[in-house]
């Protein structure tokens, strides 16, 4: 009879049920991202849950400033000159350079959390600007960070780089609609390394098709992966990685000593250092 369960990416969503089945069950340490799916009920209240966070949040964080460096650079877009068979592009840089950088800019940011912040101090020697939303981040923050909080439409009408790390929950499902995506400036591009369901894939989709938008997806909930002819995956515009944002080897390996770690402290009677409460669920994904 376990007295611990460890979890990962690859386990079944457990309710109050699990109870029965371990009775014993003091502490589950999970290795993964969703925790709000997967322990229900009042497992919260009768367990204790801890998360490794911060090596993922970390790996995340770096894939989103890798991102947006490629496409406030406009690497993509000078790859695909380049796969033409002629050096017109070479002529074109020669004489009037390029017009992007991403060095002073003003980059878009929904949510403000562990990886958003994480972003943040990742970028800080390009002194960029930050607009951000986020109902759940205290005002105290733009003290320590160089970031000014709007409202939604405001950051969206002023957004040429949009880049999303809020949570999934009720209120944020959907939260980039059709007519969200439609407050964008045209050739804004939309980097999403937190959940697929925050945005309309439909919508975001035609976007992209007809060239106003573009965009740069690590996730694309609730189909994940995209189909092998989705448009997405080969239009110009769209730049996807296989969720690859907190999947590194080294995060893996840090988030196992994280938990071990937390497993040693409960069984030693101290406290751990990632709990995970009833309160923190409504902010969490």
């Amino acid at each position: 009879m376990a007295d611990a369960l460890i979890t990962t990416w690859d386990s079944p969503a457990f309710g109050d049920e699990l109870m029965e089945i371990a009775p014993r069950l003091r502490i589950i340490a999970h290795c993964g991202g969703e925790v709000k799916k997967r322990f229900t009920g009042s497992l919260l209240d009768r367990l204790a849950v801890t998360t490794a966070p911060e090596p993922m949040g970390r790996a995340t964080a770096e894939l989103a400033a890798a991102l947006l460096l490629y496409c406030g650079r406009g690497i993509d877009h000078h790859r695909a000159r380049l796969r033409k068979p002629n050096n017109e592009i070479y002529e074109h840089v020669h004489l009037f350079g390029t017009p992007e950088s991403l060095i002073g800019r003003e980059v878009g940011m929904l949510g403000f959390g562990r990886i958003g912040r994480k972003i943040v101090d990742l970028l800080r020697g390009f002194d960029l600007r930050w607009r951000v939303h986020d109902p759940y981040a205290g005002s105290e923050l733009a003290q320590k960070y160089p970031v000014e909080f709007v409202s939604l439409e405001s950051l969206l009408k002023a957004s040429d780089l949009l880049v999303l790390v809020a949570a999934l929950t009720d209120q944020t499902r959907g939260i980039l609609d059709r007519n969200k995506l439609a407050l964008l400036p045209d050739g804004a591009t939309i980097i999403n390394v937190a959940r697929g369901d925050l945005l309309d894939l439909d919508a975001l989709t035609h976007e992209v098709e007809k060239g106003r938008l573009g965009c740069a997806l690590d996730v694309s909930d609730p189909a994940e992966p995209l189909p092998p002819n989705h448009p997405l995956r080969t239009i110009p515009g769209a730049i996807l990685t296989p969720h690859i944002g907190g999947g590194t080897e080294k995060a893996r390996h840090e988030m196992a000593d994280d938990l071990i770690d937390d497993l040693e402290r409960f069984f030693r009677g101290e406290p751990v250092k990632n709990r995970v409460t009833p309160d923190m669920l409504a902010r969490m994904t």
